[in-house]
C-alpha cells in the first residue's frame, strides 16, 4: 500500500478542500444572488440550471474518464468548478449567470456535485485491496461530512464578521465566492499531481462504439441500470425530509425554534457523519447487501413512527436514532457499486448510479410541500419517505443478495 499512499492522501485532501468550498457556499449563495437583484422564481431557475447542467457534464465526464483518463478528467472539473466560481463573482447578468451554473461546478446545497465524487471513489478502488475499499470509502465519507460541516460554519461566519466591521453584504459574500474560486485552482494543482497509478487498469479495452454509457460489459450494463432505478427510488424517498424540509417539520409540529432545530441537526449530521466507520466494520462480517438493507430498514422504520410522537424530546430522540444508522449504507452502497462492475467502468457506474439519485431526490421536495401546506397531510412527508425506503431496501435485498463482491466470494489473503 506505501505507493498508493501519495496518490490517496491527494484524493482526500481533494474531498476535503472541495466539500468545505461547497459549504460555505451554500450559506451565502442565495443570499448574494438576492443582493445582486434576482428575484425568487429567477433564483429558483437559476438553481435549477445549476443541477441540469452539473448532471449533464457530470454524466459525460464520468462516462468517459476511465477511457480518456481520470486524472485528465478531474483537473478539467477543478477548472470548471474555479471557472463557475469567477463567472458568479464577476457578473451581474442573469443570462451569463445561468450560462455559468449549467457550464460550470456550482453546489448550492452544500452537498458533492459534479463529476469527482465518481472518479476519485473509482481511482481509490484502483488503489485499494478489495478488501479495504469499504473501509478506506467510510472514511472518505465521514471527512467529507466534516468539511462540510467546517465550511457552513466559517463561511456563514466570515460573511457575518465581515459586515459587522463595516463591509457591505454584498461584497462579503463576494469573499466567500472568491475562496470557491480559489478552492478550484487548489484542486487543480492537487489533481495534476496524481500519478497514473489512479487509473483505470490496462485491458484489452474494447472499441469505443462499443461502450454505452462508459460500460462495455452487457452484464454490468444490467447491474447499473438496476442499481440506477433503486437508488432513484430511494432518493425520490429521501428527498420528501431533505433537512430543511424536516426543519420545517418539527416547526409546524412542535414550534420548534431555530436554536433548537440548529442544535438538533448539527448532532444530528455529527452522527451520521461517524456511523460510516462501524458500516465497513459491520460489512466485512455480514457483507455490503446486508449491511445496505440490515441497517437502513430499521432507519425507515423510525422514520415512519416518529410522527406519532407526542412531544418534541420524543421525536428528537427518534430523528437522532434513525441518523446514528440511517447513513451506514451510504459506504458500502458506493463500494457495492465500484465493486460489481469491471476497473475500467468504475467511473462510469458510479457516475451514473450518482446522476441516478440526483434526479430522483428533484422532485419530491416540490410534493412535501405541498403536503406540509395542508394541516391534515401535516406528517404525510416522514410516512410516505420511510414507506417507500423500505420498498427500496426490500427490493435491493431480493434483486443483489446473490450477487456478491469479490472480497466476498474469495478466501481471505493468508
Amino acid at each position: 500500500m506505501d505507493h498508493s499512499r501519495p496518490d490517496a492522501a491527494l484524493l482526500f485532501a481533494a474531498r476535503m478542500i472541495r466539500l468545505f468550498c461547497y459549504g460555505a457556499l451554500s450559506v451565502v449563495l442565495v443570499l448574494y444572488l438576492a443582493q445582486l437583484g434576482l428575484s425568487a422564481p429567477l433564483i429558483g431557475v437559476l438553481l435549477t440550471a445549476t443541477l441540469f447542467g452539473d448532471a449533464g457534464i457530470s454524466l459525460a465526464m464520468t462516462t468517459t474518464a476511465d477511457r480518456l483518463g481520470r486524472r485528465r478528467m478531474l483537473v478539467l472539473g477543478a477548472l470548471l468548478m474555479a471557472a463557475a466560481g469567477l463567472a458568479f463573482l464577476l457578473t451581474k447578468q442573469p443570462a451569463l449567470l445561468v450560462l455559468a451554473a449549467v457550464v460550470g461546478v456550482i453546489s448550492p446545497s452544500g452537498n458533492e456535485i459534479g463529476p469527482f465524487l465518481a472518479i476519485e471513489q473509482a481511482a481509490l478502488a484502483q488503489l485499494l485491496p478489495d478488501r479495504r475499499r469499504t473501509h478506506v470509502l467510510a472514511w472518505y465519507n465521514l471527512t467529507g461530512s466534516f468539511a462540510t460541516a467546517l465550511g457552513a460554519l466559517i463561511g456563514g461566519w466570515l460573511a457575518q464578521a465581515l459586515q459587522t466591521h463595516g463591509m457591505a453584504a454584498l461584497d462579503a459574500y463576494r469573499v466567500v465566492l472568491a475562496g470557491y474560486a480559489l478552492g478550484g485552482v487548489i484542486l487543480t494543482l492537487l489533481f495534476l499531481g496524481l500519478s497514473p497509478r489512479v487509473e483505470a487498469e490496462p485491458s484489452a479495452h474494447p472499441a469505443p462504439a462499443l461502450r454505452r454509457f462508459g460500460l462495455h460489459r452487457p452484464q454490468s450494463r444490467a447491474i447499473v441500470l438496476a442499481l440506477s432505478a433503486l437508488y432513484t427510488l430511494d432518493a425520490f424517498a429521501g428527498g420528501f425530509v431533505v433537512q430543511s424540509l424536516l426543519a420545517y417539520w418539527f416547526h409546524l409540529r412542535f414550534g420548534a425554534d431555530p436554536g433548537q432545530l440548529g442544535s438538533l441537526f448539527f448532532v444530528a449530521n455529527i452522527l451520521a457523519g461517524l456511523s460510516a466507520l462501524p458500516a465497513a466494520w459491520l460489512a466485512a462480517r455480514i457483507g455490503l447487501i446486508n449491511t445496505m438493507v440490515f441497517t437502513h430498514l430499521p432507519a425507515n422504520v423510525l422514520l415512519c413512527l416518529t410522527p406519532l410522537m407526542p412531544t418534541l424530546p420524543l421525536a428528537i430522540t427518534l430523528t437522532l436514532l434513525r441518523f446514528s444508522v440511517a447513513q451506514m449504507d451510504v459506504p458500502t452502497r458506493q463500494s457495492y457499486t465500484l465493486a460489481v462492475v469491471a476497473p475500467d467502468e468504475r467511473s462510469a457506474a458510479s457516475g451514473i448510479t450518482n446522476i441516478a439519485r440526483s434526479i430522483g431526490a428533484a422532485a419530491s421536495p416540490l410534493l412535501s410541500g405541498l403536503l406540509l401546506a395542508q394541516p391534515a397531510l401535516l406528517n404525510a412527508p416522514l410516512v410516505l419517505a420511510g414507506g417507500l425506503k423500505i420498498v427500496y431496501d426490500l427490493l435491493l435485498y431480493r434483486r443483489f443478495r446473490a450477487l456478491k463482491p469479490p472480497e466476498e466470494t474469495s478466501p481471505p489473503p493468508t
